[in-house]
């Protein structure tokens, strides 16, 4: 359904949201610091409204396509607009919007210099924008530098707390690995256009025409799935995330690493051949993506870097959607394509909704603590009951749970998983069933990882005196999260709708060229509209209780004591378990893939009245320690071969000159360059 005719409008808007944009990033150096959040959440709120307003529209037909002028260099560029990019801007700007809603709140407090604030909600405009130029734009390099732009722009947003040697060194890693992102999809686009002779995007489904398809589309997914992280690609993630402001984590999380999947399904638009192969690839890879990310964040402490290995724990579904879409496709199995790729767009939404939340109440317990360590703390539930009861529903969701949003999009898998089974070959039916155990291990550990790091962090009492009394955040860190909440309990009580757009944009997008039952699919939501409803009347159901809880009890003195310990008083706050104590036996049964480092002197046989010892271990990511981290130490000592180039000596580099000028002048003499 149209919402207007004709392009004017269209390109009227386009100009309306390149003068908000510039606008804000020009005024933000310039007003006072008590102003500068406003004008960022106004500026942000409405580059949100004006291309959500546009991306409205690509739901319909074929989309909205307009051609800029590049010049004589770019030529023109095409901007499309269709449902799949109208999908992601939606996800984008959502998210974006509540993150500069909460960092507003959470950066209010903060003793940085103006300077450094105008500069982060700067970068925040340009960062949102990046974005959503990215899912706009279909020219080669006009993509590239978007896509740059967007990377850069994240970059300097996690460095905020620059002067913190983690953090630069995280910040580094990050660029790194990026750049490495940027040369592979240079590589993968210039094969393009030297084939096709274009850089539009049409060129690429031209090439999968004419071409065998699996080399190049390899070589996008490893360019793209290093900003999205499946396994290998991976490491950036657990550096980055805790490194960052918690607002920037939330969006870094709920949407940047999502470019590379709608990277990842842009390319799957214009494949014409090797489905099934490219499906079995990407399902081994997402599931043990799947596994390694919840195995990881099952062991560790920091709350941050747990959310971001379960970030790669998400990311993991999201890919076993994506292949079970190909397989589907391959096979002519139209409902497993549907099932599949549905499932795995769903889940993007779903992700970015629980995992941002999850960031920001993990980020108001951060500004209320100023540490991330779990084991040094407990109790918070009294002190930020709204934190507490906001992680838990992030924890619920993320864990696949009735009756929360996470379950709708696992459930779509699970069932195309069950649906290839049904219908499939002995090899396809033998990967089905481990993928199927697989999914439902991720799913049992992910539970495991939130039970640890909700009654660690928020149930109990205080395991250490903190210097600061939490207490609750603001309420401008809190209305974001609800608007969160809000939005998973949508889709968590009317799939019918969500599942409608997503057939919208798999169909525009012919990701479900093959036909399918559409009784088959009505059955599968006629099942999670039953489970919504039975949702809903549990909620009501508990909503109703705590009614009455406190209809009979509002005039009552409320008195807090200790929790009743079986009749042994004398347990003390060192008696509870810690993070540590929860899934040492999970980290012990794992270890030859979660590997952990101790910090601890042994007890001598002789010492009879041992001194007093303080014990410490972490856990380090197998990745980086038997693969990137050796092949860097190569790299440095070959480096360092020739560091007696530079030994700092001013003649040295006299003659350097001096033998580069006499080389140019005895080749220009022997007629050697040409």
């Amino acid at each position: 359904m149209m919402f207007y005719e004709g392009k004017e409008l269209i390109g009227l808007l386009f100009r309306l949201y390149v003068i908000v944009l510039f606008s804000g990033i020009i005024v933000l150096p310039f007003i006072p610091l008590r102003f500068k959040s406003i004008i960022s959440i106004i500026s942000v709120f409405l580059i949100a409204l004006i291309t959500s307003f546009i991306a409205l529209n690509g739901f319909s037909g074929d989309g909205i396509e307009f051609l800029v002028n590049g010049g004589s260099f770019f030529g023109e560029i095409p901007l499309r607009i269709d449902a799949l990019a109208a999908w992601f801007i939606l996800i984008i700007n959502f998210t974006s919007v509540t993150g500069v809603l909460y960092g507003a709140g959470y950066l209010k407090s903060s003793t940085v210099h103006p300077s450094v604030i105008s500069f982060h909600w700067i970068l925040y405009i340009v960062f949102q924008s990046s974005m959503l130029i990215v899912c706009m734009v279909q020219h080669s390099i006009a993509f590239i530098l978007a896509w740059e732009v967007m990377s850069l722009s994240s970059l300097f947003l996690v460095l905020f707390d620059y002067t913190n040697p983690k953090v630069l060194k995280a910040g580094i890693n990050y660029l790194v690995q990026m750049h490495l992102s940027v040369v592979l999809l240079t590589v993968a686009f210039i094969w393009v256009y030297f084939k096709t002779g274009t850089f539009d995007f049409k060129g690429i489904s031209v090439f999968f025409g004419s071409n065998p398809n699996i080399w190049l589309f390899l070589l996008f997914f490893t360019g793209f799935g290093l900003k999205a992280g499946f396994i290998g690609l991976h490491t950036w993630l657990p550096q980055a995330h805790p490194a960052a402001p918690s607002h920037i984590s939330g969006v870094m999380s709920g949407v940047i690493v999502k470019m590379g999947i709608f990277g990842i399904f842009r390319i799957i638009a214009c494949l014409k051949a090797d489905y099934i192969i490219l499906g079995e690839i990407i399902i081994t890879i997402s599931l043990l993506t799947g596994l390694f990310g919840i195995m990881n964040a099952a062991v560790h402490r920091d709350f941050k870097k747990m959310l971001a290995y379960c970030t790669i724990e998400n990311i993991g579904i999201i890919g076993i959607g994506i292949g079970l879409g190909l397989i589907g496709m391959g096979t002519g199995q139209g409902l497993l394509s549907f099932l599949g790729f549905g499932g795995a767009l769903l889940h993007v939404l779903n992700h970015s909704l629980f995992k941002s939340l999850l960031f920001y109440s993990a980020g108001s317990v951060y500004r209320q603590t100023h540490t991330r360590d779990m084991d040094k703390l407990g109790g918070l539930i009294k002190k930020m009951p709204k934190s507490a009861l906001l992680f838990l529903t992030g924890a619920i969701a993320i864990g696949g749970i009735p009756p929360l949003n996470g379950f709708i999009s696992e459930f779509l898998i699970y069932c195309g998983i069950l649906n290839g089974i049904n219908s499939a070959g002995i090899s396809q039916i033998t990967l089905m069933v481990i993928l199927f155990a697989g999914l439902s291990m991720i799913g049992g550990i992910s539970l495991l990882t939130f039970t640890k790091a909700f009654s660690t962090v928020f149930l109990g009492t205080p395991r250490q005196e903190l210097k600061h009394e939490p207490v609750e955040v603001s309420l401008l860190m809190l209305l974001p999260q609800y608007f969160i909440v809000a939005a998973m309990i949508i889709i968590a009580f009317f799939p019918g709708y969500f599942i409608g757009i997503i057939g919208t944009v798999l169909n525009n997008n012919t990701f479900n060229s093959v036909n399918f039952n559409i009784p088959d699919l009505q059955r599968y939501i006629g099942i999670l509209k039953n489970i919504s409803l039975a949702s809903f009347l549990l909620i009501a159901v508990i909503g109703f209780v705590f009614l009455l809880r406190w209809f009979f009890t509002r005039g009552s003195e409320v008195k807090y004591s200790s929790t009743w310990g079986c009749a042994y008083p004398a347990a003390g706050d060192r008696m509870q378990y810690t993070g540590k104590s929860f899934s040492k036996s999970f980290g012990k049964l794992f270890n030859f893939l979660m590997i952990e480092k101790k910090g601890y002197d042994e007890i001598r046989q002789d010492e009879t009245f041992p001194e007093s010892r303080k014990y410490r271990s972490f856990y380090i990511d197998i990745f980086e320690a038997k693969i990137i981290g050796p092949v860097m130490h190569q790299i440095t000592r070959f480096i360092n071969l020739f560091q007696f180039i530079q030994n700092g000596k001013i003649q040295a580099y006299v003659i350097y000159g001096i033998v580069f000028i006499l080389a140019i002048f005895i080749g220009t003499i022997l007629n050697l360059w040409h």
